[in-house]
């Protein structure tokens, strides 16, 4: 839709033919020292919280309290199973099959165990790529893994860099890359969206891409899950992971996620950190027997689920289930796409959007580049009841988010905006 017009009224008829407006009465809106609602726009650091989440907590509680131990098998949703009543509505997100999705750990330790498993250095075949400004805890495990094998990370990580003077990565750039060192490579791991400029990169081209030169690919979806559609099983991505607090909204610090694609769930000489949560469950409390791993991408858990975040995970999940994700995607390029109008309208040169304008290479995010302005704006726009994201040096991060997010939210926000810059 390019026919935006840069009117109160226009946001407000956008927001009256929105198919989601009634959406956003099921989270709860942070409010302002007055009780006016906030215009919370960071939904891509921590998502807001769904009603039906106390309700979906207190259940759990509630069978704690009047099962005991018994909650694993006779609770409403037993426990022992839990994370299995996640795995269908969360690959419907990220285009994956139920046997290839389970919700585990946190991010960072699933990367961990997928690159136990899929980072398999030889002495010619040892390093791994990541984009240059990969988000910094991606960055700080693949150096740990190299060193973990006595690789130096000066020698075994290579970076896809954007070229100098723009700010965002060429697919042309990293073809060039695995041309010259793709023999070299035994990792691809790449972080889509990227997390500062909103950039979501091309995950079949890069899968198929590494996969010529016989590399493993994997990805961080930790803006990406619940954002874009990455459609994992189709691309034929080795592994992805992702956390659930930001576009999933299942509360700081949430259970991640993980996906291995089917095409390895039957390979029991993988190798793996083991635990017994990843064991055949008709055998799992026998306890003596060796290891068997459960096919698919269950058989990389360690422990049983942390069920009060994973109903936290449920409910959200519901919310994205009731509502669609198609749907979802669909709002999210419009939303996104009033935003940028209407950033582009202020006509000031001291802020640049750094965020493609092809929706297909970004998702519910813009991130506004600031030149000759401080930190000072980003502050007084919280002061102003509007809730962005600030990133070292010089980045403002708006994510208007499909679900709770109004037209109404994105042109509030630049008109406040607007007033601060003069």
């Amino acid at each position: 839709m390019t026919n935006y017009k840069n009117t109160l009224e226009f946001a407000k008829e956008l927001d009256q033919k929105d198919p989601l407006a009634d959406f956003r009465n099921q989270f709860h809106i942070p409010t302002n020292p007055d009780g006016s609602q906030q215009i919370y726009l960071c939904g891509n650091s921590l998502g807001l919280q769904p009603k039906k989440t106390k309700e979906y907590l207190q259940e759990e509680l509630t069978d704690w309290a009047n099962l005991g131990v018994e909650g694993h098998t006779q609770a409403k949703h037993p426990w022992m199973p839990y994370h299995e009543f996640l795995s269908e509505k969360m690959a419907k997100i990220v285009g994956a099959k139920p046997s290839e999705v389970v919700m585990m750990n946190t991010l960072s330790v699933n990367l961990h165990l997928m690159m136990v498993s899929f980072f398999r250095p030889t002495s010619k075949k040892y390093k791994i790529l990541i984009e240059s400004d990969a988000f910094p805890s991606d960055k700080y495990a693949v150096e740990s893994q190299l060193k973990l094998h006595n690789i130096n990370p000066k020698d075994g990580l290579i970076l896809w860099k954007p070229r100098e003077g723009e700010e965002l990565c060429r697919l042309e750039d990293l073809e060039k890359i695995m041309k010259e060192q793709g023999d070299e490579i035994a990792l691809v791991m790449i972080g889509t969206t990227n997390y500062y400029t909103g950039q979501s990169f091309p995950i079949k081209e890069i899968t198929q891409l590494a996969h010529q030169y016989n590399c493993k690919v994997g990805f961080d979806l930790a803006h990406g899950a619940g954002n874009i559609q990455p459609q994992l099983h189709d691309s034929g991505a080795d592994f992805a992971v992702w956390c659930s607090y930001k576009y999933l909204n299942s509360g700081p610090g949430s259970v991640g996620g993980c996906f291995v694609h089917e095409k390895h769930a039957y390979d029991k000489n993988l190798k793996r950190f083991a635990g017994w949560w990843g064991h055949n469950k008709s055998t799992r409390f026998n306890m003596r027997h060796d290891f068997d791993p459960i096919p698919g991408a269950e058989g990389w858990q360690l422990s049983n689920p942390p069920i009060l975040s994973m109903a936290a995970i449920r409910a959200s999940l519901d919310v994205f289930d009731e509502a669609g994700f198609d749907n979802i995607r669909e709002k999210a390029v419009k939303l996104t796409g009033f935003l940028e109008y209407l950033l582009h309208q202020i006509k000031d040169d001291r802020i640049e959007l750094i965020t493609p304008t092809n929706p297909q290479e970004r998702g519910s995010q813009i991130s506004i580049k600031l030149k000759g302005v401080t930190k000072q704006l980003f502050n007084d726009l919280m002061n102003a009841g509007v809730i962005s994201d600030w990133r070292e040096p010089n980045v403002i991060r708006i994510a208007p988010i499909p679900l709770y997010n109004s037209y109404q939210d994105v042109f509030g926000m630049v008109q406040i905006l607007k007033k601060l810059l003069k």
